[in-house]
């Protein structure tokens, strides 16, 4: 079990690399020299985004966001670990935010990274995830799937239309 651990990190963001519906997400922490890489569903970030941006509501306006938001990847580094579950801890008082994510892969006790981020750090995350996942390929009007350039068969269609392009 392996326990990673940023507070205050010097940044803390998310992005994708690839092509639109083949593209990998990575949530990222940096602190100095030390970086932390989890994969990530795309799902997942749109729930992250969300529940940061209802959940900040309630701790005041933020003061300057930073916009130092680029993923930093070197062939190097690798993928710390595979996301699970996420869990968010919101401290008021400090103003501060605490994400947690568990990997997804072996046995218990699962790894596990911890980033202790400022609201402004998490407002900033909350905006480039949402524009992220919405830069996405666009949802199917009948089912929510993405939209494949090549061709969406719809299953709420059922075989009785052509399918949706």
């Amino acid at each position: 079990m392996t326990d990673h651990i940023l507070r205050n990190p010097d940044r803390f963001t998310v992005g994708a690399i690839g092509e639109v519906g083949g593209r990998v997400f990575l949530l990222q922490g940096v602190k100095g020299l030390d970086t932390i890489t989890i994969k990530v569903e795309k799902q997942q970030i749109a729930v992250l985004a969300t529940y940061l941006t209802r959940a900040l509501d309630s701790m005041g306006r933020p003061g300057h966001l930073p916009d130092d938001l680029d993923l930093i990847l070197s062939p190097d580094d690798g993928i710390d670990l595979v996301a699970g579950e996420l869990s968010v801890t919101i401290d008021e008082i400090d103003g501060t935010v605490e994400v947690v994510v568990e990997s997804f892969e072996g046995d218990p006790p699962a790894d596990t990274a911890t980033f202790i981020v400022s609201k402004e750090q998490a407002a900033a995350f909350a905006i480039r995830a949402t524009l992220l996942v919405e830069a996405g390929r666009p949802p199917c009007p009948l089912c929510g799937f993405p939209l494949d350039p090549r061709g969406h068969d719809c299953p709420r269609t059922n075989g009785h239309r052509a399918p949706i392009t």
